[in-house]
C-alpha cells in the first residue's frame, strides 16, 4: 500500500485544478504523442478515439478529477473501478504504469514551460505513483478473479 499523499503535495495538486482545466487536454494529447513512440503500447489504445480527440479529453476529465478530489478519495471510487475494468479489458498491466510517468511528467512541462516548476512536477509525480499503486493493486486482483 502506498504512503499518503504529503499535505504539501495535495496542496499543490489541488491548486493545480484550474490550469488543468485550461489546459488539461492539450496535455493529454501531447502525452499520447510521447507515449505512442512505442507501438506496442499504441497499439493497445483504440486510434479513433484518439483520432476524434475522445481519449484526450476522457483522460483531461479524469485527472482534473483526481485534482479536485485529491483529498477526497472516497468521491472517485465509482470512476476508479471503471478505470480498472477498462484496464483489464486492454490488458494494462504494471509495467505500462512508469511508460506512462515518462510521458506525462514532461507532456505538463512541454505543455506548461516554467510554470510547470519542478515542485510542481514532483507533487504530480507523487500524486501519479499513489494513484498507480491503487490501480495496479486493484487490476491485479481483477485479473486473479478473472483467471480463477
Amino acid at each position: 500500500m502506498a504512503e499518503p499523499l504529503s499535505e504539501q503535495t495535495i496542496a499543490i495538486v489541488k491548486a493545480t485544478a484550474p490550469v488543468l482545466q485550461e489546459h488539461g487536454v492539450a496535455i493529454t494529447t501531447r502525452m499520447y504523442e510521447r507515449l505512442f513512440v512505442d507501438e506496442n503500447v499504441k497499439t493497445m489504445f483504440d486510434q479513433a478515439a484518439q483520432v476524434s480527440g475522445e481519449q484526450p479529453r476522457r483522460l483531461a476529465a479524469a485527472i482534473l478529477a483526481y485534482a479536485q478530489n485529491v483529498d477526497k478519495l472516497q468521491n472517485l471510487t465509482a470512476p476508479v473501478q471503471r478505470m480498472v475494468e477498462r484496464h483489464v479489458e486492454t490488458g494494462v498491466k504494471a509495467e505500462h504504469y512508469p511508460l506512462v510517468a515518462q510521458a506525462l511528467l514532461p507532456a505538463i512541462r512541454d505543455v506548461l514551460g516554467e510554470a510547470a516548476s519542478d515542485e510542481v512536477l514532483a507533487a504530480w509525480g507523487e500524486a501519479y505513483w499513489f494513484l498507480a499503486d491503487i490501480l495496479i493493486g486493484k487490476e491485479a486482483a481483477r485479473y486473479e478473479e478473472l483467471a480463477a
